[in-house]
């Protein structure tokens, strides 16, 4: 009897699961299918995609660019419908790499690096890939390692324009070169673009680069005892200065000050750091390179939500990190001087006029 019974609501139970199956295969308006938690209905091809999540492992913090990059590329990842989880190592290679392994474990389905050192984060594309996650290289290119996109400036360009700018102020003299962290595929790049403009003047014998140095892990410090060494070795004797950042060139600024040079012999920088652009109003800064940051994020996240959906990208050029071309896109550079500091940088946004000049009423 108990076998009959168990046999019959059994066979119930079956007529009414084939019932519902069929109502649900004539169903075809997903308004009447109920939500599940964070999942979107795709109407399409009848397949429910889950929210895109974006990893961000950045270097650093500690540089006022980086707090411009991390809010705008956070905010434009976000108006693209996906999330962003943000770590920043502040140049400690291990953590950098320990951070990334820590956002691949949360089902990341993208990775954006902008590496610390451009050969260790090779590791973390690797990482990266062996659990299906591709990777994007922002602003700078990790090196040896199989990047799937890398977005940046033309960072070659950043050097050409910083030297075309001060050897048409200084065509011949003494130069001094301040680099930034060996370690960092753009300050190689910089150099490039530098020397690319510079070797000219050098054969002919108008510019002599009298010294020539990196600075450890980027930190001004550093460099402003590289041009306390530039300016000893030279006695006080430098006719020109170009560094590789805005910080590494305020360093530099600090170490002319010292000797009472400072605004007396033009120095160049890059990224339109607020302090480089009050000093090129005053005169102690010849010049920046302005990197519309805007741009660039809004470029990576459109280029990060597609790759993590899966979609066609289209590069405009390939570039080499030592393994693989890599598919690129790489925005142009502006040169900044006092003369144009209103229609590009003030006209942007990227700082107030009220910002910019407060600096020199305060001098007054």
């Amino acid at each position: 009897m108990k076998r009959l019974v168990f046999q019959v609501s059994l066979g119930m139970l079956m007529l009414l699961l084939v019932q519902g199956l069929t109502a649900c295969e004539q169903d075809e308006d997903p308004s009447n299918v109920a939500p599940l938690g964070n999942v979107t209905y795709i109407t399409s091809d009848n397949r429910l995609e889950e929210k895109i999540k974006i990893g961000f492992s950045m270097d650093t913090l500690l540089e006022e660019r980086w707090l411009k990059d991390r809010a705008l590329f956070k905010k434009a990842v976000e108006e693209r419908g996906a999330e962003v989880e943000i770590m920043a190592a502040n140049g400690n290679d291990a953590l950098q790499i320990w951070q990334a392994e820590k956002m691949i474990s949360h089902d990341i389905d993208l990775l954006v690096v902008v590496p610390h050192n451009a050969e260790s984060t090779a590791a973390i594309v690797n990482k990266a890939h062996a659990a299906g996650i591709k990777v994007m290289s922002y602003d700078r290119l990790v090196k040896n390692a199989e990047v799937d996109m890398y977005v940046s400036y033309d960072n070659e360009q950043v050097g050409e324009l910083q030297a075309k700018a001060i050897t048409s102020v200084v065509p011949k003299g003494k130069y001094v070169y301040i680099g930034g962290a060996e370690t960092d595929n753009n300050a190689h790049l910089f150099k490039k673009g530098v020397f690319k403009v510079l070797q000219p003047f050098i054969n002919r014998g108008d510019i002599s680069v009298v010294f020539d140095q990196w600075t450890k892990d980027w930190v001004p410090a550093n460099a402003k005892e590289n041009m306390r060494i530039a300016l000893k070795a030279n006695n006080n004797k430098i006719d020109a200065v170009i560094a590789a950042n805005d910080a590494t060139a305020g360093a530099v600024i600090e170490a002319l000050e010292e000797v009472g040079l400072s605004g007396e012999i033009p120095v160049a920088g890059q990224d339109a750091d607020l302090a480089a652009v009050q000093r090129i109003v005053v005169g102690t800064q010849t010049m920046t390179v302005y990197k519309p940051i805007n741009a660039l994020t809004e470029t990576a996240a459109d280029l990060a939500v597609k790759l993590a959906k899966g979609k066609a990208v289209t590069e405009d050029r390939n570039v080499n990190n030592g393994k693989i071309e890599v598919p690129s896109v790489l925005l142009s550079p502006i040169a900044v001087e006092k003369s144009n500091i209103d229609e590009t940088i003030i006209a942007d946004g990227f700082h107030s006029e009220e910002d910019v000049y407060r600096y020199v009423e305060d001098k007054k």
